[in-house]
């Protein structure tokens, strides 16, 4: 994060017996995806992503399934619909804003768990299964916010405004339907520089059609 924005200094550190490190899960196993409407991992996924700022303004929202119980005990997915949206945000916004001080960076949300952390004046919020790894997803946070300043260089809220687009293609790359898919940076970022190079190529094209320079 850049100098702009350093990390709360009341942010409880999650350091324990190596838990935080470069233990993600392997792509394949997060790349399983769902067969017949069920999470064939056993449960554990991650069902939304907020960006929000102090004053509550959402910067991104990220949306994947929410859960359900189904036949036989076993989960079920489907998506959120938009008065859910509209009531998640509120609740969550006012959740994470009240928690002052020296708290701990996880607190249960009805049947889910929400892991959060804030850099600066924006607060990175997961909401995921209760039996899932908070600990992990403290780290993948932490990763998409290095992601995001190695991208834009000193990455401000301002970025995140102006360049929505571009900070969905890189969440997009660590997450997938759920589930996080790529636990290196340079592979993040190799991604990223190719779709900027193919976004280049296909508007150099649209302007030689147009003007006739091609």
């Amino acid at each position: 994060w850049s100098s702009r924005g350093r990390r709360n200094p009341n942010e409880q550190e999650q350091k324990s017996n190596g838990c935080v490190g470069p233990l993600f899960p392997a792509a394949s196993s997060c790349a399983e995806g769902k067969r017949g409407g069920k999470d064939r991992r056993g449960g554990e996924m991650i069902h939304f992503v907020l960006l929000q700022n102090r004053q509550g303004k959402s910067r991104l929202n990220k949306w994947y399934s929410k859960q359900t119980p189904g036949e036989e005990d076993q989960p079920e997915y489907g998506p959120y619909d938009k008065r859910e949206k509209a009531r998640i945000i509120r609740e969550v916004s006012g959740i994470v804003a009240k928690r002052k001080g020296r708290v701990s960076n996880f607190v249960e949300y009805g049947d889910m768990m929400i892991v959060y952390r804030r850099y600066a004046g924006l607060y990175f919020i997961f909401g995921i299964d209760k039996g899932d790894n908070p600990l992990i997803i403290l780290d993948l946070i932490h990763m998409f916010v290095e992601v995001l300043d190695s991208y834009f260089g000193s990455v401000c809220e301002l970025d995140l405004v102006y360049n929505f687009h571009r900070a969905y293609y890189i969440l997009d790359e660590l997450i997938l339907a759920g589930h996080h898919q790529e636990p290196q940076k340079s592979v993040v970022l190799g991604s990223i520089a190719k779709q900027d190079d193919m976004q280049d190529e296909e508007s150099g094209d649209v302007f030689d059609a147009f003007f006739g320079t091609g």
